[in-house]
């Protein structure tokens, strides 16, 4: 049966930018959940101290909790190649990140869908890096995952691979039992296209899924192309919601996930509006997984 970890949506900027928030203070409040596990962020500010690593993995586990999946964000799209090679050593350092927290799954992205990048270019700089980084965390227990992603908070320009059939076709092109897929529906919805097409087209690759539920506060999806570019990080017009409240069909996700013989984690992305909504998204997630793996 899958597990549920939860990821800190609301707090990022606490955690990664003013430091008004302390990991610790993350970690309490979330064991209150009804989950199993913590996803982490390489960005968190205390994760620069790589003393910390070891005592912060303690600290998730004497809450009787794991860190599955490390969430990081490498840039593979640059055309400088020199650039690329130090995303590359960033990516090996966060495997190194991963694999000291217990984490068995490590986040990969394609990186910003720059405008002077064309297609073949962009496949094949993430490809290229993506290989260079699988025998380094093969070697450590640590399996890649490729989200099909908007945009990183911190990015100006949205994912490159951020389209169905570019995200399938860099998919395609790393062939690895090391190597999948991390699901998320709601960034399928951000494309203008349908998350559960997606999902049937690559659903024998997914190892993980990040769970979360998106709406538009005002305004419509070509609104938000006109407003993500150029801006670091999510367009103003963009929400998470509440998990079950959404865009989202979690029973059509959940019996395709089931059907390809999904046993993995589930991670969830909400919580922005205070921890009684991720409370509530974790009691939504925990009743859809009871009902879908029951018999598992």
């Amino acid at each position: 049966m899958p597990q549920l970890a939860a990821f800190p949506k609301a707090f990022m900027n606490a955690l990664c930018k003013t430091g008004d928030m302390s990991l610790i203070e993350w970690i309490r409040l979330a064991s209150k959940l009804p989950i199993d596990g913590l996803e982490w962020y390489a960005g968190f500010l205390e994760m620069a101290d790589r003393s910390q690593w070891e005592p912060l993995r303690r600290a998730v586990e004497e809450k009787h909790l794991v860190i599955p999946m490390v969430c990081c964000s490498p840039d593979f799209t640059h055309p400088d190649p020199a650039f690329r090679e130090a995303e590359i050593e960033k990516e090996k350092g966060w495997i190194d990140m991963a694999a000291t927290l217990g984490a068995g799954y490590c986040r990969v992205l394609s990186g910003q869908r720059r405008p002077e990048l064309s297609r073949e270019e962009g496949i094949g700089y993430a490809a290229e890096a993506i290989q260079a980084c699988l025998p380094y965390a093969k070697a450590r227990g640590v399996t890649l995952i490729l989200e099909n992603h908007y945009k990183d908070d911190f990015w100006d320009y949205p994912e490159f691979a951020q389209m169905m059939d570019v995200f399938c076709d860099l998919v395609e092109a790393v062939q690895d039992p090391h190597f999948g897929v991390n699901y998320d529906p709601s960034n399928t919805i951000l494309a203008g296209e349908d998350p559960l097409e997606l999902l049937k087209r690559v659903s024998h690759r997914v190892k993980t899924m990040h769970a979360s539920d998106r709406y538009l506060i005002e305004g419509t999806i070509d609104d938000l192309r006109r407003e993500e570019v150029g801006v670091e990080g999510y367009a103003q017009r963009l929400r998470h919601g509440q998990i079950g409240e959404g865009l989202n069909d979690y029973d059509a996700i959940f019996s395709e996930l089931k059907r390809v013989g999904f046993d993995s984690w589930i991670s969830i992305e909400d919580g922005v509006d205070g921890m009684d909504q991720l409370a509530r998204s974790a009691e939504f997630l925990q009743a859809k997984i009871a009902a879908h793996w029951s018999d598992a």
